[in-house]
């Protein structure tokens, strides 16, 4: 799949499914970008992963040969998301997007000049986005994150916004947004349920794309099948400790019965 494809499916609302990566490690990157996933996430913001690791994981996404690389950049920040984009990612992930003027200057940042403020310099993009201003625009996705009380309060003016792709749910900061005293607290279920519900159909009333982050690949099903667009299954450094635990597990003995 090349970027250009990546958008206009993002775009027209298709099913995608991606991973998301915490780790400087390209090599693992590498393996799991031969999976099958439509893209690898790497999390530029919470993820143990610095600008050498966005552009070696890049390198290491297309030579897997199959998913795009997609980066969750530190900030709303132009600098950050030009960075991103000259490594070669194919698309970025914004977060604290609080309101309509932030999701604009999102899509500016990520757009050539006249429809954007992005700085030409394309040093590793150029090989496979572009590298004409007009055709990278075309094939750059652009995604908000809906993750705050003031976000999820200004969902529609964020979703209505000229340029923006879609919007990305952070189930763990919109959680607490809702009221909870932590990522996953029980006490905010229903409260949290309508919120996603909210997002994913303001989405679709805009025509825009959906996304949220899951935890595992049954998650990120039932997601899908409530009405998000695409999904993002959740992390290797996680799921490298899960399976690792099991493996102890099973070779102690100590195995669920």
């Amino acid at each position: 799949m090349t970027a250009a494809d990546f958008a206009r499916r993002i775009r027209n609302r298709e099913r995608a499914i991606g991973y998301w990566s915490v780790l400087d490690a390209p090599v693992a990157t590498e393996r799991i970008a031969r999976l099958g996933y439509d893209y690898v996430a790497l999390d530029w913001q919470h993820g143990l992963i610095g600008y050498d690791g966005i552009l070696h994981g890049m390198q290491a996404i297309d030579a897997g040969g199959v998913s795009i690389g997609v980066v969750r950049v530190e900030a709303n920040d132009a600098a950050s998301i030009g960075r991103a984009l000259d490594a070669g990612a194919g698309g970025v992930i914004v977060p604290l997007v609080n309101t309509a003027e932030d999701a604009a200057a999102a899509v500016a940042a990520t757009r050539y000049p006249p429809r954007g403020v992005r700085s030409y310099g394309p040093m590793r993009s150029m090989l496979r986005i572009g590298p004409k201003p007009a055709e990278a625009d075309e094939s750059t996705v652009v995604l908000a994150m809906i993750e705050t009380p003031q976000g999820l309060e200004n969902v529609e003016a964020i979703c209505a916004t000229p340029g923006l792709d879609g919007v990305y749910v952070g189930p763990s900061d919109l959680c607490l947004a809702v009221g909870g005293a932590y990522p996953g607290d029980p006490d905010v279920a229903e409260v949290f349920e309508a919120a996603l519900k909210k997002v994913r159909e303001v989405a679709a009333a805009a025509g825009i794309a959906a996304g949220i982050h899951t935890p595992e690949g049954r998650a990120a099903a039932r997601r899908l099948a409530e009405g998000y667009t695409f999904a993002t299954v959740a992390s290797d450094l996680v799921h490298l400790e899960k399976i690792a635990a099991a493996h102890l597990a099973a070779a102690s003995g100590n195995e669920d019965s």
